[in-house]
């Protein structure tokens, strides 16, 4: 499962407060999908799906600007 972070979508040109809105809603996104290991406050790394969703966009698969972007 590739991830994304706050920092990751700061690289890819989002502004602070709304990359850290991104995480927020796509770690709601999570829990109500049933997934509630993303309940946890200090957990800053979702799927990179979900936030494809909630964006509707798709991210490129070489994600060249991604530093931090991880295998799971």
């Amino acid at each position: 499962m590739i991830t994304v972070t706050k920092k990751d979508l700061i690289a890819l040109g989002y502004g602070t407060s709304f990359a850290a809105d991104i995480i927020r809603e796509a770690k709601k996104l999570m829990i109500s999908k049933g997934h509630t290991y993303y309940q946890s406050r200090k957990l800053d790394r979702v799927p990179r799906e979900a936030v494809e969703e909630l964006l509707g966009i798709t991210f490129p698969d070489g994600q060249a600007e991604c530093t931090s972007c991880t295998s799971m």
